[in-house]
């Protein structure tokens, strides 16, 4: 479903309520605007978070940790010192 929003004064875009609803956004939160050619995207934090962890999950075979890699390299170094 499309809805049209008018820009108003200083490029304000109202995102409609029933939008808003249905993705839990509330006053104050922050989403996330990327530009595709002629389109803009909006995303919620969470679901940018998301596609990032996913976009990493396809790069990092499952059975590795890199917070366990971090922190072995950590301790490594720390022992050296």
């Amino acid at each position: 479903m499309a809805v049209v929003a008018r820009i108003t004064q200083g490029g304000r875009i109202v995102i409609p309520v029933e939008y808003r609803h249905a993705l839990g956004l509330r006053e104050g939160d922050e989403v996330i605007v990327q530009r595709d050619g002629d389109t803009l995207l909006l995303s919620t934090r969470r679901e940018a978070i998301r596609r990032a962890q996913a976009l990493v999950r396809r790069c990092i075979p499952q059975d590795v940790s890199l917070a366990g890699e971090l922190l072995a390299e950590r301790r490594a170094e720390a022992l050296r010192e």
